[in-house]
């Protein structure tokens, strides 16, 4: 059997160093043209879009979750829990992700609460993910920098699909919130999250495991299920919606490029996965332009469409298309799928970084 050679996606190995010498990591990124007017308008931020979907969310939730505790017991709490897992273990994602950004709401701190309720839900420390979410930013799917890279080459197909039920991934994340409450950092974290944030970091991941704790042991005192289906249950049964369409974002696509176009997907998707997902579907727009709120990025889509590659029509189409890169990529890690960009598109030169900037094309 031909052994594969795997890239080191570590933050702490010489792919990080050859990024650096490449001119990869913090670099000048492309961005479509868009007139300074028209971008002021749609960076304009807004209470109104995120208030209104913050309070559906809110109380769809606490509906479903009267629901399913009135109806325990028979299998008419299946139906309550089934949406209600979703919408906390799937919703929180996007809302932990824009209000991270900053840009869902106007007013700042109601984005600093929904950001800190939403990651309680999808258990990520709220000060680490912060950090770790800039250099995703700054250096998306750059080997060696990026530390939220979730499809390495050759990919682990078989663990990925374990993810759409919460396994192994819910472990590591409270895993990683226990280490953090002790103050510890790994070397990785140490290199984006600055030593004064440390206090910080700690203090929210003992808050967080503390109300973890409380709800084990109120199943404990309870001899029941029920608190871990409400809290950090979730995390396993609802994650599904999460991961469908978080793993089509860049899965499948270039590494090591200065274009987010080649790199990112864009995926026409449904009302309803678009209102869980608060348009991330748009997500060669977000990272082009990601001061811009969730709710203007289709017009930001309408207004540079002609520049980026064709939009995958729909979630399947996008799937068809990331599973045959990951199947190829077993055997031939240097394959991805390409992004073709349309006639008259401004031209992006993979060349321009040497040689061997970037990986193999098959």
């Amino acid at each position: 059997m031909t052994h594969i050679q795997a890239r080191d996606y570590s933050l702490t190995g010489t792919e990080g160093t050859r990024a650096e010498e490449l001119g990869l990591a913090s670099a000048q990124w492309y961005h479509s043209d868009v007139p300074r007017k028209v971008m002021k308008g749609l960076m304009k931020r807004s209470d109104a879009p995120a208030t209104r979907d913050t309070a559906l969310w809110l109380g769809l939730m606490a509906l479903t979750a009267l629901g399913g505790i009135l109806t325990w017991g028979t299998w008419w709490c299946v139906p309550f829990f089934a949406v209600y897992g979703v919408l906390y273990g799937s919703a929180c994602d996007s809302r932990w992700h824009e209000c991270g950004h900053g840009t869902a709401f106007k007013t700042q701190w109601k984005n600093d609460w929904v950001y800190v309720i939403a990651s309680f839900m999808v258990m990520r420390n709220p000060v680490a993910w912060r950090w770790s979410h800039a250099r995703h930013h700054t250096d998306t799917i750059i080997v060696g920098r990026d530390p939220e890279i979730a499809l390495m080459r050759p990919p682990d197909i078989a663990r990925k699909a374990l993810a759409f039920i919460g396994l192994p991934d819910v472990f590591q994340h409270f895993g990683v919130l226990v280490r953090q409450a002790t103050g510890q950092l790994t070397e990785a974290e140490a290199i984006y999250i600055p030593e004064s944030e440390l206090p910080k970091v700690a203090f929210w991941a003992r808050i967080f495991v503390a109300i973890h704790a409380v709800a084990l042991l109120w199943a404990l005192i309870s001899w029941s299920w029920l608190p871990l289906v409400l809290i950090g249950g979730p995390r396993i049964y609802g994650t599904w919606h999460m991961v469908l369409v978080g793993l089509l974002q860049h899965g499948g696509l270039a590494e090591d490029v200065l274009d987010h176009r080649l790199n990112s997907r864009t995926v026409y998707m449904n009302p309803v996965s678009r209102w869980l997902y608060w348009n991330m579907n748009y997500h060669v727009e977000h990272h082009m332009f990601p001061m811009v709120p969730y709710h203007a990025l289709p017009d930001l889509h309408a207004l540079i469409k002609d520049d980026l590659p064709p939009a995958n029509p729909s979630i399947p189409h996008a799937y068809a298309e990331m599973l045959g890169a990951l199947w190829r990529q077993r055997t031939e890690p240097g394959h991805y799928a390409r992004r073709a960009l349309p006639a008259g598109a401004r031209p992006y030169r993979e060349e321009l970084h040497g040689e061997d900037a970037l990986p193999e094309v098959s």
